[in-house]
Formats: C-alpha cells, sequence, structure tokens
C-alpha cells in the first residue's frame, strides 16, 4: 500500500542505483558477489523516483536497492542455488513472498548473490563461497580469505558497498559467519518470523531468512519488511535503549578458540558496560552432548531429501525433482560440479533415515531440549536476562578450494538448533580482517536484540572500510 511522502521520497534511486552499478563494475570484478544483476534495475528505479515525485511513498525503504541471496526464488532472474542444475532451468514462476515483500516495500531489487552451493549442505569438505555457477566469491578486506557461507555474496556485497541491503539465509551459520567474515551486520531471526516459501531448503525446522546489511539501524528495517507482520524494528535501533539491560556472558566453549576474536569481545562487553548495560558473567549454557551435533546432521539431511523434492516439484522446465536427481546431474557432470570437492552430504541424505522415522524424531526432541528449555531459555530465565554476547567466528581463514576449510570457533549451533534469533554485529578489524560479537536471544525477541545490538553500535568505533587487499600478514 502507498503512504504519503515520507523524507524517504528525497532520496533519488536513480542516482543510488547508478552508483551502485558503476561500484559493482569496478569492484566486483575482484569480489565476485554477484552472480546475476538485473537488467530493468535502473527502470525499476525510475517508476519508484516517480512515485515519490508524485507524493506517494511506499514505506521507509522505498527506492533502496536490495540484493537476494540466489537460492531465493525470483520470477524475473534465475534462481540456481549455486548449481548448473538449476542455471539452464525456466525462472520460477513466482517471487518468493519475501521479494514480493522487498517489491511492495518499494526496493529495487538489484540481483541475485553468490552462495556457497546449494546452501554449504552439499560436502562436508566444501569450500564456503564456492559454487559452479557464480564461482568463487572473495573476502573484500583480504582476496585470499573467505567470505564465508553460505551467504558469502550477500555479506561479501554489503562489505564492498555494492548495497546497503541484501537478504540471506541461514540454517546454522549461514548469516552469522559471512557476517562476521567481511564486517558487516547479519540478524538470523527466529524461524518461522519471515517465510520460506519460495527458498530452496536445508530444514524447516532451521532455515531461517534474514537481513544483512551496513548497520543496525537498516538491518532493523529490512527485518520488519521480510516479516511483514507489522512490527517496525527500526524503531527499536535508538540510542538509550541499552541501559539497564541485563546481558550475560557465556563462556564454555564460546571463548578459546581465537585470541583476536577473544579480545575484540572483551572490549565489546566492556563497551556495553560502559554504556549502561549489566553485563552477567559466567553464565554459561549446560554442556552438550558431543552427539548433539550428530543428531543435528541427521535431521538436516532428512529434512533435506523431503523439502528439497517438494521445492523442485514446482520449479518449471526439466530440471531435477529430487534429490537423486541433483546427485545424478553432480555425477554426469563431475568435471565442473565436482571438481574442487564431492557431494558426501547429499548422498549421506539419500542413504539416512527420513522424516517420518523415529530416528529423526527422537534425534530433533533431543536437539530441541538441549538448546531450548535446556540451553538458552534456562540461562536466560536462572539469570534474569535480556540477551546472551559472544565472539561471533575467528578472522577469515585462507580459501582453500581442495580440503576441509580451517574454520575456527562458530557461535551459530546452539541458536540454530532451537530456532532462535541470533544478530551479529563487528567489532573491529584486526590485523588486516574484521571480527565481531553476535547477541543470542530466546524466540520473538528480536526487537530487544535490537536494543542491545543498537547500544553497542553507537559507542563502537567505525570500522575501516575493506581495501580488497591481496592478503594480509
Amino acid at each position: 500500500m502507498l503512504s504519503p511522502a515520507s523524507p524517504a521520497s528525497s532520496v533519488s534511486s536513480v542516482a543510488e542505483v547508478e552508483r551502485l552499478l558503476d561500484r559493482i563494475a569496478t569492484v566486483d570484478p575482484l569480489i565476485r558477489s554477484i552472480c546475476t544483476l538485473a537488467p530493468d534495475a535502473l527502470e525499476q528505479a525510475r517508476a519508484l523516483d516517480a512515485e515519490a515525485a508524485a507524493g506517494r511513498v511506499r514505506g521507509p525503504l522505498h527506492g533502496r536497492a536490495v540484493l537476494v541471496k540466489d537460492n531465493i526464488d525470483t520470477a524475473d532472474l534465475p534462481t540456481t542455488a549455486g548449481s548448473l542444475a538449476l542455471a539452464g532451468q525456466p525462472h520460477p514462476a513466482a517471487d518468493a513472498p519475501i521479494v514480493q515483500r522487498l517489491r511492495e516495500a518499494g526496493m529495487v531489487v538489484l540481483g541475485k548473490t553468490n552462495l556457497s552451493e546449494w546452501a554449504n549442505i552439499r560436502d562436508a569438505a566444501s569450500t564456503s563461497g564456492w559454487s559452479a555457477y557464480g564461482g568463487l566469491t572473495r573476502n573484500p578486506y583480504a582476496l585470499d580469505r573467505s567470505a564465508g557461507g553460505s551467504s558469502s555474496g550477500s555479506g561479501a556485497a554489503v562489505a564492498a558497498g555494492l548495497a546497503a541491503y541484501a537478504v540471506g539465509t541461514e540454517t546454522d551459520g549461514s548469516i552469522a559467519c559471512p557476517a562476521a567474515y567481511n564486517g558487516c551486520v547479519g540478524f538470523k531471526p527466529t524461524v518461522g518470523l519471515v517465510p520460506t516459501d519460495g527458498v530452496v531448503p536445508i530444514a524447516a525446522s532451521q532455515d531461517a531468512p534474514g537481513p544483512m546489511a551496513a548497520s543496525v539501524r537498516d538491518a532493523a528495517a529490512l527485518l520488519s519488511v521480510l516479516a511483514g507482520n507489522g512490527v517496525d524494528h527500526a524503531a527499536h535501533a535508538v540510542d538509550g535503549r541499552l541501559a539497564g539491560k541485563r546481558v550475560g556472558v557465556p563462556r564454555g566453549p564460546y571463548w578459546g578458540w581465537s585470541d583476536a576474536a577473544d579480545a575484540a569481545a572483551e572490549r565489546a562487553i566492556a563497551a556495553l558496560s560502559a554504556a549502561g548495560a549489566v553485563v552477567v558473567d559466567g553464565t554459561d549454557l549446560p554442556e552438550l552432548p558431543d552427539t548433539i551435533w550428530e543428531d543435528e546432521l541427521l535431521v538436516l539431511l532428512a529434512e533435506l531429501r523431503t523439502g528439497l523434492a517438494a521445492y523442485l516439484s514446482h520449479r518449471p522446465g526439466d530440471g531435477p525433482r529430487t534429490l537423486e536427481d541433483v546427485v545424478a546431474f553432480n555425477r554426469e557432470h563431475a568435471d565442473v560440479e565436482l571438481e574442487h570437492f564431492g557431494q558426501g552430504l547429499l548422498e549421506q541424505a539419500l542413504a539416512g533415515p527420513g522424516t517420518d522415522s523415529e530416528e529423526c524424531a527422537a534425534a530433533r526432541a533431543r536437539c530441541v531440549a538441549a538448546a531450548r528449555e535446556g540451553g538458552i531459555d534456562r540461562v536466560l530465565r536462572e539469570h534474569d536476562l535480556d540477551a546472551l554476547v559472544t565472539p561471533s567466528y575467528d578472522r577469515a581463514h585462507r580459501v582453500r578450494l581442495q580440503g576441509p576449510e580451517d574454520l575456527v570457533g562458530s557461535c551459530s549451533g546452539v541458536p540454530a538448533m532451537a530456532g532462535y534469533p541470533l544478530l551479529t554485529v563487528p567489532t573491529e578489524v584486526v590485523d588486516g580482517l574484521p571480527v565481531a560479537v553476535s547477541f543470542w536471544g530466546t524466540a520473538g525477541s528480536e526487537t530487544t536484540l535490537v536494543e542491545v545490538a543498537q547500544g553497542y553500535e553507537s559507542v563502537r568505533d567505525p570500522l575501516p572500510p575493506p581495501t580488497f587487499a591481496e592478503t594480509v600478514g
């Protein structure tokens, strides 16, 4: 619905899109974050400027440009999940509901961003940011470093200034990791807050599309569009809301992976305290059994097999219809698809239990019990906390196209299994690479996390922009 003119009407969409297209032409050949540009981006911008000139503005993001991860359906652009199996197929028959919401909010869909192929569920030794369709996305702070994954292109593009707004998706770490590695804000919302219809799935129990943006306020504004539930998350991104918030610091396994990430997180915690937050240290989550990660993977692979078939059944053309079809395609095109690593996880999904099995149900129940009532909710309740804060990841590792990645540390697993929100905010650049902290909360706590994260961001020094260096020390 169009609304009366607002301050957004003074922003020229055409000018913004022209500026971004110029920057994309200059910068993106270095990082390959965008796999498809919208040929009508300027036409979209002109139409939105005409609406604004007529006194009709769709919302606060009217005329702003947004990039969309290439596992989200767009009727006017290819949707490939990074795979050649979908690259040659007709476009999806309709926009995903979240893309419809972007357009209804007056945003210019500037293009699609590259991702880790099949959102990084293909092989245990996969390379984050690589897809057969889009190639390898690189980190704008150092071109020999990973852009993380699986929302690699979305994170790298925002950090490189190719758009202020992008949409990513997360199942376990796929927004948080590229946000941390590239030095932008990433917001994985509560599972179910943002619809996943028209999104190439991994697992319905954990998949969550969410915003990646240049600031907490921008991420909050984009989340309001994606959620479409009438909540103005950006209204909570104001100074003064941090005072009195009780923020817990779970140590346990979240410290000790990286001296650089630990030191940056300690400085962030000191800044939170100085800005008025009540920091409660030592609020550790109960120790998880080692087998919980096996349970999570079992559930993800079972839901992948079922969910992918359901998604593919609605795609036009003569492309794959099942996971078996995808595995067969990769074998037939092994010279390209399997050039760098295999598809062991896809094959494991075919051989494993299904979603209707007792084994899958029991594994999912253990994950939920450990992560929710036995984990995040228990700690929040026992210490009367509003949120938790931890280091996010170590600095971006060097890219390696063969062999397992040197990914060190992660904050995303427990919130992922719980289906709870995770808001990642960069803290500083250490020896040329960004590091970040992540704020955790319970289900539906997005506005609280925005208030805490905005309070921190407002007192944190701005990050230096990426230099596109060949390497760092």
